[in-house]
């Protein structure tokens, strides 16, 4: 599999670390319900998710990669927010 970082250009999946689902985080006040669902209660998909990946052997930006899980198809990859 290979990633095509908006900095770097397209690399082997090797240069990169998985860091989970790219999941939007409640707000500091939204309560213990919503932070327990957000920290302990997780979808497996399978088909397009989006997922956080490092770039640990490169420019060490954090992405949001867009990806089927069954075929490992790339639809898209951004600069997570706050890039680097």
């Amino acid at each position: 599999m290979r990633l095509s970082c908006p900095i770097c250009g397209e690399r082997d999946r090797r240069e990169f670390h998985y860091g989970g689902a790219a999941l939007e985080r409640p707000a500091p006040e939204a309560g213990t319900a919503a932070w327990d669902a957000y920290l302990h209660l997780r979808e497996n998909p399978a088909g397009r998710s989006r997922e956080l990946w490092y770039h640990e052997s490169g420019c060490t930006a954090w992405l949001v990669v867009e990806r089927d899980t069954v075929t490992h198809e790339i639809h898209g990859v951004t600069l997570a927010a706050g890039g680097r």
